[in-house]
């Protein structure tokens, strides 16, 4: 079995911005900017979108995407993702967030090329360089400290590495901090694997999924980029991304 399986997931319920999927950016709804993003990408043999919502799928349908219901009550995006693909082909499943309509295509490729090209590699991500001090102390956004062959170490919400001294920089003219980015592959057994385990304490402290791959051996692979990324988290963030997206040419 070969293959790249590309998978949207789309809930409903978003704490912060219930339906934000289906959200109108600059005349079309959210996810079908993703959609149309994703479906760039060189290295999917597949595109499909996970929701538990039947106004989504309506919607995904009525642009020309392809919907497949999931259950109501995953408590995360990975699990919904899993039972997406519990019967499509593909060795390797890409997880995509569905709230940045402006994702670079080719870091999808990257991330799938990631694993088809070392298979000591369970999963693959992204990161890119953080952006000051702000980024850095935020425990909003997740850093991720890679060995020299950019294989993950660690993620935390804290600015990690410390850098105890602080003159210690000074002398540093290489990236040390970097941002993890929310793009995800796995192989198809280790995703089954993972949904298995149980919530490990790291991941219940950081309220990191990621961590439980980590705490049971898992190689991830971390992709750096310089690609920057614009989510949709809240109501306030639909004018940034319009922004962002009239700013690549997109609109």
């Amino acid at each position: 079995m070969n293959g790249v399986v590309g998978v949207i997931p789309a809930r409903w319920a978003s704490v912060r911005f219930p339906g934000k999927n289906l959200a109108d950016l600059a005349g079309k709804p959210l996810i079908q900017w993703v959609w149309e993003r994703a479906s760039l990408a060189k290295r999917l043999d597949s595109l499909l979108i996970a929701t538990d919502d039947g106004r989504i799928a309506d919607v995904v349908e009525g642009f020309g995407g392809k919907a497949v219901m999931t259950r109501g009550d995953h408590p995360s995006g990975t699990d919904r993702v899993a039972e997406a693909v519990d019967s499509c082909v593909g060795d390797i499943v890409v997880n995509i967030q569905g709230d940045e309509p402006v994702i670079d295509p080719s870091l999808i490729d990257a991330v799938a090329d990631a694993l088809l090209s070392d298979n000591q590699y369970d999963m693959a991500t992204v990161a890119t360089a953080l952006d000051g001090e702000y980024e850095r102390e935020s425990p909003s956004v997740v850093k991720v400290v890679c060995d020299e062959k950019d294989r993950a170490l660690y993620f935390s919400r804290l600015g990690i590495p410390c850098v105890r001294d602080p003159g210690f920089m000074k002398g540093v003219d290489t990236q040390m901090h970097w941002r993890h980015v929310g793009l995800y592959g796995y192989r198809r057994d280790f995703l089954k694997r993972l949904i298995s385990e149980p919530v490990c304490m790291l991941e219940q402290a950081e309220k990191l999924e990621q961590l439980r791959a980590l705490y049971i051996g898992g190689y991830i692979k971390v992709v750096k980029t310089d690609a920057g990324s614009v989510g949709v988290d809240t109501p306030d963030d639909i004018e940034l991304a319009e922004q962002a997206l009239r700013k690549a040419g997109l609109v």
